[in-house]
């Protein structure tokens, strides 16, 4: 039986989140990585790997399914669950931004459209500002949203701002930093104390 579960967010983490958990000693069979199996075992059978969606990584984690994982801090602050985050990781860093089309002439009165996959950041964000918002919540490419007459802004993760431009958007205000974080469940830091402090401090070597 693994010691630890350890949940990793798929996608434009997954790569980095495996080859940093490498270099901290856990070894994670190449093969089962090439399949579409969604948990694994490291070689030594001490912690199980479960590859899930961002959004989904805190609700796992903090409900005790997982012990712990590594997922983006712009999924953190939109979740708001409550979980211990020890480390801050140096990989997956973006910024989480709001946008606008080059031509957009808004002068910040009255209601706004604002088109996101993060509504919680969205309405926290705004409402810091006084600004009235009306938040359109896609799950796509918000990108289209401001071109097709959807919404005044998007507030959406930038890495490079490359799709932005192509899309005749520009960064009117960056909300927050991010990158990943290493997250924990409350009572599994405390239950699997010495287990959880080797694999943080294995980590924090490497990171």
């Amino acid at each position: 039986m693994p010691e630890l579960t350890i949940a990793i967010a798929k996608g434009r983490l997954q790569s980095e989140a495996i080859d940093l958990l490498k270099r901290a000693g856990l070894r994670i069979p190449d093969d089962g990585l090439a399949s579409r199996r969604l948990a694994l075992e490291d070689e030594s059978g001490c912690c199980r790997f479960i590859f899930i969606k961002p959004a989904d990584v805190p609700v796992y984690v903090e409900h005790g399914i997982a012990d712990c994982g590594i997922v983006g801090r712009d999924v953190l602050l939109e979740s708001e669950a409550d979980l211990l985050q020890p480390l801050t990781l140096d990989i997956g860093r973006c910024r989480i931004v709001v946008a606008a089309p080059t031509n957009n002439l808004s002068n910040g009165f009255g209601t706004v459209r604002v088109a996101t996959k993060y509504p919680r950041i969205t309405a926290r964000h705004f409402g810091e500002h006084g600004q009235p918002v009306e938040i359109i919540e896609l799950s796509g490419s918000v990108e289209l949203a401001p071109v097709l007459g959807l919404a005044d802004y998007i507030v959406d993760l930038v890495e490079t701002g490359a799709t932005l431009r192509e899309n005749g958007l520009r960064i009117v205000e960056v909300i927050a930093e991010s990158s990943a974080r290493f997250v924990v469940n409350r009572a599994s830091y405390q239950l699997k104390a010495k287990t959880m402090a080797r694999l943080i401090g294995a980590i924090t070597e490497v990171k």
